[in-house]
């Protein structure tokens, strides 16, 4: 794995034509040890950290299976309307104050609209003016215009996850499609917003289909990979599912950065599986991280995080 390592940081990108099976058989710590080495020759030191907020919960016409704020789960979640701007600026600027790099509104629902989008766009024009960090949007599958609207709004980055691999996607989803994600991806682009685009582990795919989305991700050259392991959640489909070994987590983000040695490949839900936060996630690949909460899960807070990656020896200046 060293020599495949060395070849990537020399320019060899691997492609979908190519017999990637070897991913599946390699020693964990040469795999990891590998894609530590890429990770650092590529990408350096420094390290991504962003918060979300999640300000508009449940009732999500979509059904997809391991989402707790799915209208066709009853999982007791908090259900409430679009936050007030105001609060969403505070929570911004807590954030900022904090020392994380990115902030991100994020709501439940097929897309955003109406009322409830013209309130996000006001959020983020105000965090624009008054803050520093940089501002991304998840907001499902808008429209161009609506994606024009946000990047002159301040956005930067938009969120759009693929979640699995084509082949396993209708397995998830059947509300909407892969091609819908894609689709998205590609509007975002053409108005100029960078893309974060990813997805969750742990749903019973295969292998196979987890090294089919990294190669997607890296065909649609996306910048930011964020990578949850599933948190089964009662009252979703998954709900049942066992958690994911560290081993198969790991293995997982290292395939990922061997395959897209150049993007920000960011740990989200999950690392609470880790005793110490995921120390080793951050020596297998990995160069960022959701901190703070998620959306309806813990993750670790802000102070730890900075804490530990700093002791890994990561730059974590703005």
């Amino acid at each position: 794995m060293k020599a495949l390592a060395k070849e990537i940081i020399e320019g060899r990108r691997l492609k979908r034509s190519e017999d990637l099976s070897f991913f599946l058989n390699a020693n964990t710590e040469e795999l990891l040890e590998g894609a530590n080495m890429i990770r650092k020759a590529i990408c350096g030191n420094k390290v991504d950290l962003c918060t979300i907020i999640n300000a508009r919960s449940g009732r999500c016409s979509e059904n997809c299976k391991f989402c707790a704020q799915s209208a066709h789960h009853s999982t007791g979640i908090k259900e409430y309307e679009f936050l007030d701007s105001e609060f969403i600026l505070e929570d911004c600027k807590k954030n900022e104050d904090s020392g994380v790099h990115r902030y991100s509104i994020v709501t439940a629902g097929r897309s955003l609209e109406g009322m409830d989008f013209d309130k996000a766009v006001e959020a983020y024009s105000e965090m624009y003016k008054q803050c520093s960090i940089k501002l991304c949007a998840s907001h499902g599958l808008l429209t161009e215009k609506q994606l024009v609207r946000l990047k002159k709004a301040g956005v930067s980055m938009y969120h759009a996850n693929l979640e699995t691999s084509k082949r396993n996607f209708p397995n998830v989803c059947t509300t909407h499609s892969y091609e819908d994600k894609v689709n998205e991806i590609m509007l975002a682009k053409k108005v100029g917003l960078r893309v974060c685009s990813g997805g969750i582990i742990g749903m019973g795919e295969t292998w196979e289909d987890r090294i089919d989305m990294a190669l997607s991700l890296s065909e649609l050259e996306i910048e930011s990979i964020p990578i949850n392991a599933l948190m089964p959640i009662k009252g979703t489909c998954y709900g049942h599912l066992d958690p994911l070994s560290e081993d198969d987590i790991l293995r997982t983000v290292a395939i990922f950065r061997f395959i897209n040695p150049t993007a920000y490949i960011r740990m989200a839900a999950g690392r609470n599986y880790f005793k110490d936060g995921g120390t080793r996630i951050f020596l297998s690949g990995a160069n960022a991280t959701i901190t703070g909460n998620m959306l309806t899960t813990v993750g670790n807070n802000i102070s730890q995080d900075k804490k530990m990656l700093t002791k890994l020896g990561f730059d974590i200046s703005k």
